[in-house]
């Protein structure tokens, strides 16, 4: 379970009870017609204050979970000094960077919606660590792909999906050459997966190196009607409840991402023999079944009895999106 930071939550509720409710919840839906119906819009989403208002309310739980989930899976030892957030809006990304690396010193946030970057701009102001409340936010289009500040980090979250396909891979080319760290995530959907697996065949081809959730430079190998996708469970506020019309107190995101890095620089891959567990494990009375993404390129189930007491005990502990020992086919 993951839970905003509270200076976040806190800054949230404030912005929100500016704004009348009924406006708020209305521009919630716009917004959610204009995310689900697949087509890239021709004109930012984001393009008055309310917009930004309702955008950052219902929007910056879940991305923030993912992201900070996505970071979590970058090898140990990776401590970036400044981060490049690519089409940010309020800045999810940032906070969820900031929250996984405290070695944060600059951060930028780019994104052509002027309402959600002054929106993100208020939010940051209380924030507890200081490369948010400092942080340059800079207001610039996507198409063409604009210049991009190095950095040790560069973040693009679920950007690729409201670009035009020819626009799309520019970017990632200029993300990929903007610094060290990349992480892409998309929504956890086939065409979400779709748009990750292209961008890691790209990514490749360029000479990047995969640090996650892939623990292979192969080709993918999950099925055709399969695609690859993870969960990040985080804690509604009572303003996520109201704005969704919710019961639960949590949301679940599921999300597509990836992660690489350029030739010699930054972290190493995860070390050989490890894969990535697929799917939630499934336990049975004394027996946890895994769905692993394997490093030798192969995907499949792998079986953990309790007869093999220190790999069940790892077995019992594992989680959807984390690594486990591949072991034999």
């Amino acid at each position: 379970m993951t839970d905003l930071p509270e200076e976040l939550r806190l800054a949230l509720a404030r912005d929100a009870a500016g704004v009348p409710t009924e406006r708020l919840r209305a521009a919630v839906g716009r917004l959610v017609t204009a995310y689900r119906s697949g087509t890239p819009p021709e004109s930012p989403v984001l393009a008055g204050d309310v917009e930004a208002a309702a955008y950052a309310a219902y929007r910056m739980p879940a991305t923030f979970a993912a992201v900070r989930a996505a970071l979590s899976t970058v090898p140990g030892g990776f401590a970036p000094a400044s981060l490049t957030d690519v089409g940010g809006g309020t800045g999810a990304a940032a906070w969820a960077a900031a929250a996984a690396y405290p070695t944060l010193g600059q951060v930028t946030v780019l994104d052509q919606s002027g309402p959600a970057l002054r929106r993100g701009v208020l939010l940051a102001a209380g924030a507890a660590h200081h490369a948010l409340r400092q942080a340059r936010w800079r207001q610039a289009g996507l198409v063409p792909a604009p210049d991009l500040p190095a950095a040790d980090l560069v973040t693009v979250s679920y950007v690729l999906g409201e670009l035009p396909d020819a626009a799309r891979w520019p970017l990632v080319e200029a993300a990929a050459g903007a610094g060290g760290v990349l992480v892409i995530v998309e929504p956890g959907t086939p065409a979400g997966y779709a748009r990750v697996i292209e961008a890691r065949e790209r990514l490749l081809a360029l000479g990047q190196r995969v640090l996650a959730p892939c623990p292979h430079p192969l080709a993918c190998p999950l099925a055709v009607g399969d695609w690859c996708h993870f969960g990040a469970r985080v804690n509604r506020s009572a303003l996520h409840r109201r704005l969704k019309d919710a019961d639960l107190g949590y949301e679940d995101e599921k999300f597509s991402y990836l992660a690489t890095v350029a030739p010699g620089v930054g972290p190493e891959p995860a070390a050989a023999g490890s894969g990535r567990v697929l799917r939630r494990p499934v336990q049975r009375k004394g027996l946890v079944a895994l769905r692993l993404c394997r490093p030798d390129g192969t995907a499949g189930e792998r079986l953990v009895s309790r007869r093999d007491a220190a790999l069940y005990r790892l077995a019992r502990d594992a989680s959807w999106g984390g690594a486990f020992p591949a072991g034999p086919q």
